[in-house]
């Protein structure tokens, strides 16, 4: 799903973006829900990027990366951690592309995100390669979703993984 974000664009930077886990849901310019393998999924457009809150019977989880005022985790490269009955991981990379490339790349993704029927992006007026965009899947028992994140003004695409399944438990010796 494709939408235009009812906000202006603001000169952020990929530097300005800050990772939370276990935040309360934050004011959403548009969501997707989805139902993946008894796993409640929502995607979530922010205007300073994106959440993602999981809900399954082992438990809720949710995932926010954005620019937070206030905030002081900046956005690692990597996050392994126990939540509940889960495993998170999440990594994360900045891409810096020249104008030429970064347009290409911005259609690319945005093209895969519309299409896809667990994704969700958002361009912010204005810029035609300013967007956030999420897709989600399950697979082998976990959920897996990527974000991108574009800043055309400094040609940085931030992306990120993240990974979440129900940690596995060591059967008992004798």
């Amino acid at each position: 799903m494709l939408t235009t974000l009812n906000t202006s664009y603001t000169d952020t930077r990929a530097a300005d973006l800050a990772w939370a886990l276990g935040r309360e849901p934050l004011p959403a310019l548009a969501t997707l829900d989805l139902e993946l393998t008894g796993a409640k999924l929502q995607l979530r457009l922010l205007g300073a990027s994106h959440q993602v809150l999981l809900e399954e019977e082992h438990g809720s989880c949710s995932e926010t990366v954005a620019c937070i005022p206030g905030s002081s985790t900046p956005l690692p490269l990597g996050v392994a951690k126990r939540v509940n009955d889960w495993e998170y991981e999440f990594a994360a990379r900045v891409e810096v592309l020249t104008p030429g490339s970064f347009a290409g790349r911005a259609q690319e993704l945005l093209a895969l995100v519309s299409e896809h029927p667990h994704g969700l992006a958002g361009v912010f007026p204005g810029s035609p390669h300013a967007f956030t965009a999420l897709l989600a899947q399950h697979h082998e028992g976990q959920v897996h979703w990527r974000t991108w994140h574009a800043y055309p003004q400094d040609g940085q695409l931030v992306a990120t993984r993240t990974r979440v399944g129900v940690r596995a438990t060591m059967p008992p010796t004798s």
